[in-house]
């Protein structure tokens, strides 16, 4: 099979999709781009055996058809180096022989055969799927991802939970010490439907949906979902288990409610966890007479910083901690110019919540405080 291809057009579908190859494979071929000519378009697939992406770029004098898998290394560098032109592959079906040719040289390989890749996966017959806005579904993975945890012994919680419901879609991630739900009430489910989508999935379908303007479709069974947009799909295993009942962690009766600025906060918090102890990251939140103190303090090293910045909370004074990482975290991935914390008392969770949600959205956010020693 022969063809020519933009240059920078083909760069562009393989970088796309080359995040999923893994560094270490069970399958040799897994290192490899597999391409399928079909007519006038040439068909990208990466896999590492869990994720599969499929992109696809237009071809011009396409000659015949087939499939042959090249290395992502021996492909990728070069061509990364070539300014914009068409550039020509001719690949011999029965020795996977390739050459590609361009302005002023060519590249000789040897690819392997395309049919010992691994086939795409099939839903089984009790699948589900529907439709849903591109930037919609990009909003909830973006949010959500930095709550999810890496840990080996509660696989479950290493991904995104999608809880389809017919009120709306609800994006749930949690690594056990701060939670996020979003629910958006602009996609209707006729079934109950959920699953939990895998976090590097989930970072891969990011990055493709950041230039997908039109609805993508998700299919899903008991242990697959499959992700399809205009110039990707998506496929990967989900993770097994059942995912917490989120609701119930979730604490009803807070008497105090605080009401801040986002940015003067988030700003005040990376300014003070400067002063922390990197080992904790720990800074105290005192909330008295409309006005927030912060501290940071290392007493190691015998460093402290304290600002005060204006709120709107009138009650007892309350003293609380939190790890600044994840506060900061928590702030960043909300969009609205005030946010509101409800407290109950220094060792229950915190929630934060925007003062006004988004249109049709839902959102919250749960911190677990830390101890304070004095």
């Amino acid at each position: 099979m022969n063809f020519s291809v933009s240059s920078t057009a083909l760069l562009s579908r393989l970088q796309s999709i080359s995040k999923v190859i893994a560094s270490k494979n069970t399958l040799p071929v897994l290192e490899c781009f597999l391409f399928r000519l079909e007519g006038d378009t040439l068909v990208l697939t990466a896999s590492d055996g869990d994720v599969r992406i499929t992109t696809s770029v237009n071809v011009i004098n396409p000659e015949g058809e087939g499939t042959v898998a090249i290395s992502s290394k021996s492909l990728l560098d070069p061509i990364k180096e070539l300014p914009e032109q068409p550039i020509t592959f001719n690949v011999n079906n029965e020795s996977k022989e390739i050459s590609i040719h361009f302005q002023g040289g060519k590249y000789d390989l040897v690819g392997e055969d395309g049919e010992t890749y691994p086939l795409k996966p099939e839903l089984g017959e009790n699948s589900d799927s529907l439709s849903i806005d591109g930037q919609i579904f990009l909003s909830g993975i973006s949010r959500s991802l930095f709550a999810t945890a890496d840990d080996e012994l509660r696989p479950v919680m290493n991904g995104i939970y999608f809880d389809f419901l017919p009120e709306g879609l609800t994006f749930v991630a949690s690594d056990g010490h701060k939670l996020i739900r979003l629910c958006n009430t602009t996609v209707h489910s006729e079934n109950h439907g959920a699953f939990i989508f895998p976090k590097k999935a989930a970072n891969l379908l990011r990055n493709l949906l950041v230039r997908e303007t039109e609805p993508v479709t998700i299919a899903f069974d008991n242990d697959k979902a499959i992700v399809s947009g205009k110039s990707f799909e998506l496929a990967c295993r989900l993770i097994e288990g059942r995912y917490p009942n989120y609701n119930s962690v979730i604490p009803k009766d807070n008497p105090h409610k605080v009401t801040i600025n986002r940015l003067a906060l988030s700003s005040a918090l990376k300014r003070a966890s400067s002063f922390t102890s990197p080992s904790t990251y720990l800074v105290k939140l005192q909330f008295k007479d409309n006005e927030l103190l912060i501290v940071g303090q290392d007493i190691d090293f015998a460093r402290r910083a304290e600002e005060r910045i204006p709120c709107q909370y009138e009650g007892d004074e309350l003293n609380i901690g939190f790890k600044s990482t994840f506060l900061i975290e928590i702030l960043t991935n909300i969009y609205a110019e005030d946010v509101i914390f409800e407290l109950a008392d220094p060792s229950r969770a915190a929630l934060v919540l925007p003062a006004e949600n988004g249109e049709d959205e839902d959102l919250l956010m749960l911190i677990m405080p830390m101890m304070l020693n004095d």
